[in-house]
């Protein structure tokens, strides 16, 4: 074969994927779209993949199936997404440990979230706040209990929701940051670690300000600081952790997004992504995801993609750092 003819054959087969891609597109979606919830039903992130879905299915006109596949710590449901067809019709809300922890946490993973993903678009985080039982550990401030830690270590107990959660990542950068060592208390969950805060068996911890909220307005639990850059609105008078001498630049976000398996057409992602901006862009939508006490959030494909990647250098980091290992 000669090279003009080589090159227009390059050119004619590419035209040809082109032109599948662009005829795909415009009839995605012909029929159900299976989106995937890597933990159990009931939770924050099943809330938000059904309310948003069902927004998705009157605008895309077809129905959006949320399935739960939980277990090992969101890795279950995400290989089942990552070996789907590259179609657009199997899609994963996965989060921070799905993208950006779990490459780090596990020895060996059955995918990989940089190469058997394609992004489609960031859609929610959740503030996370550093709380104490005020009638367990009298302090006032965050500087004040570091200052208590530095003269008690590993006498100041913190309660997280499981090795490798983003609230026990976010404890575990704080005493890493802050030059402290604090007892770490693992539960099952968010809410039994809350429980145990509030029956004073532990001192402090860090959890997502939707499930302490009404803790904090009792005044059972006291919000120290938000593991954000800025003071946020839904504490006022709450100052970042950053805001202490030593911790500027301190952010715990546990966030999550859409992806697709990797090799799905571009038209159909983006096609894909328009129709949650548009989901998302409904009031009453937007109201309830803020009453759960989420941020919404929407990015390009290649936003999420360059999100993900700082993401899971940084948290790399303050794994390996502190010698955690999952199998």
């Amino acid at each position: 074969m000669s090279f003009r003819m080589a090159v227009l054959t390059a050119i004619l087969a590419l035209g040809a994927v082109t032109m599948v891609e662009n005829a795909s597109a415009q009839t995605y979606p012909a029929r159900p779209i299976h989106l995937i919830v890597p933990y159990p039903a009931g939770g924050g992130t099943d809330f938000f993949a059904r309310l948003v879905g069902q927004k998705m299915s009157e605008l895309a006109g077809q129905p959006i199936v949320v399935e739960n596949k939980p277990g090992a710590a969101t890795n279950l449901g995400a290989d089942f997404v990552a070996k789907a067809p590259p179609d657009g019709y199997t899609v994963l809300l996965g989060d921070v440990a799905t993208y950006a922890a779990n490459p780090s946490l596990y020895k060996k993973l059955p995918f990989d979230p940089a190469k058997d993903f394609a992004p489609v678009t960031l859609t929610a985080r959740f503030l996370t706040v550093l709380v104490t039982n005020p009638a367990k550990l009298k302090v006032n401030s965050v500087a004040e209990l570091i200052e208590q830690a530095k003269s008690q270590p590993g006498k100041i107990d913190i309660a997280h929701a499981g090795v490798g959660n983003p609230f026990h990542l976010a404890a575990v950068l704080f005493q890493q940051a802050a030059g402290i060592h604090l007892n770490e208390v693992p539960y099952r969950g968010a809410g039994p670690a809350v429980q145990g805060l509030l029956g004073g068996d532990v001192h402090m911890m860090f959890v997502d300000y939707a499930t302490a909220r009404s803790h904090i307005a009792a005044g059972t639990l006291k919000a120290l600081g938000v593991a954000a850059l800025t003071p946020r609105p839904e504490l006022p008078g709450v100052p970042p952790v950053a805001a202490v001498p030593g911790l500027a630049g301190f952010e715990a976000w546990p966030w999550q997004g859409f992806v697709v398996p990797a090799k799905t057409p571009d038209a159909v992602i983006n096609k894909l992504r328009d129709t949650y901006v548009a989901a998302v862009a409904d009031p009453v939508v937007r109201q309830k995801v803020s009453d759960a006490g989420a941020e919404q959030l929407q990015s390009s494909p290649a936003e999420m993609a360059d999100y993900m990647r700082k993401e899971t250098a940084k948290w790399a980091e303050v794994i390996r750092a502190a010698n955690i290992q999952l199998d």
